[in-house]
C-alpha cells in the first residue's frame, strides 16, 4: 500500500546499514596483497614473483566482476528465496529508465494484467522526470536503485567515486519518490570488489536475475520472450529494460511486445508476480 503523498508506511521496510562482511576471495586478496607487499620489502629482489601474483589477483576479481550473477563478491540476489519459490511467486524487474515515451506505456500494461513490478531507475533520469516516478509508485510499483549516472565505467570506479554513485543514487530516487530503496542493480550487472562495502553502508541488497531478455539489443521480440521464458520457474527474477530499449523493425520498442505475451505466458504456468519488498 502506498500513500497519497508516496510515503511507504510506518511498518513499511527502511534500508538499514549493516557491517561489511568480506567474502572468502575478498579476504584472500586483502592478504595476498599484504604479503606482496612484505614479501617486496623484505627481498626486493623477488619483486617480479609478488607483483604476478598480484597481477593474476586483480584478473580473477574482474572476470568475478563481469560474471553478473556471481556471489564471490557479496550477497546477489539471482532468484527469490525460497519461501517465495514455494509460493510460486517470480519478480518482473525493468532497468534503465524512467522513459517518458516507453514507461507509462508500461505502466499501463502492467494495470492491464493487476500485476506490479519493480523498477531499477537511474538517478539522473529520475531527476529529469520525478512526477513519472511517482505515477509508479501511485500505481503499486517499486522504484529501486540502479546508480546515479549509469555510466559505462561504474565496475572501473574507486571506493570514493563508487560511494558517490550510490549515495546520489538514493538521494535521487527518495525525493523524487518518498521511497528509500533498499535494493541495488549494478550497471549491466558488472561490479568490483567496493561495491559491497559500498551497499553495506545503505543497507542495500545486489539483485541480478534469473534470466534476461537482452531488450536492449535484441529487436526480434520473439527470441526476446524465449529467452525470459525458457525454464521459467517460481522464485525466477526476469529482466526487461524501458529505458535503453531495443526496438523492432516496426520501430515499437521491444519491451511493449514481449511484456503482454510474457505475463501471459506466467500466468498460463500458475506464477504469481511480486515485487522485491513484497517477499522480504
Amino acid at each position: 500500500m502506498i500513500t497519497d503523498d508516496f510515503h511507504e508506511p510506518a511498518a513499511a521496510l527502511a534500508a538499514i546499514p549493516v557491517a561489511w562482511r568480506p567474502t572468502l576471495l575478498v579476504r584472500l586478496s586483502i592478504l595476498l596483497h599484504l604479503a606482496a607487499v612484505i614479501a617486496i620489502v623484505i627481498e626486493p629482489g623477488i619483486w617480479e614473483w609478488p607483483v604476478a601474483a598480484v597481477v593474476v589477483n586483480h584478473l580473477v576479481l574482474t572476470a568475478v566482476g563481469m560474471w553478473p550473477k556471481s556471489r564471490l563478491l557479496g550477497p546477489n540476489w539471482t532468484e527469490l528465496p525460497a519461501e517465495a519459490a514455494t509460493r510460486n511467486e517470480i519478480a518482473i524487474t525493468i532497468d534503465d529508465g524512467p522513459d517518458p515515451e516507453v514507461t507509462p506505456k508500461v505502466l499501463d500494461i502492467l494495470d492491464r494484467y493487476q500485476v506490479h513490478a519493480t523498477f531499477f531507475c537511474v538517478g539522473t533520469k529520475v531527476q529529469a522526470h520525478p512526477e513519472l516516478c511517482r505515477e509508479m509508485v501511485r500505481r503499486g510499483h517499486e522504484v529501486e536503485n540502479h546508480s546515479a549516472s549509469h555510466h559505462w565505467n561504474f565496475a572501473l570506479l574507486g571506493l570514493t567515486a563508487m560511494r558517490r554513485e550510490v549515495q546520489e543514487g538514493q538521494d535521487m530516487l527518495a525525493a523524487a519518490t518518498g521511497q528509500t530503496p533498499v535494493f541495488f542493480r549494478a550497471p549491466a550487472g558488472i561490479r568490483n570488489p567496493f561495491l559491497e562495502a559500498v551497499l553495506c553502508t545503505h543497507g542495500l541488497q545486489l539483485v541480478s536475475w534469473t534470466r534476461r531478455g537482452f531488450d536492449t539489443r535484441e529487436r526480434d521480440s520473439g527470441l526476446a520472450l524465449k529467452r525470459l521464458t525458457r525454464r521459467l520457474a517460481p522464485g525466477d527474477i526476469l529482466l526487461l529494460h524501458d529505458g535503453s530499449v531495443a526496438r523492432t523493425a516496426a520501430g515499437t520498442p521491444v519491451i511493449l511486445e514481449v511484456l503482454p505475451k510474457l505475463l501471459d505466458k506466467v500466468r498460463d504456468a500458475g506464477l504469481r508476480p511480486v515485487t522485491l519488498r513484497s517477499v522480504l
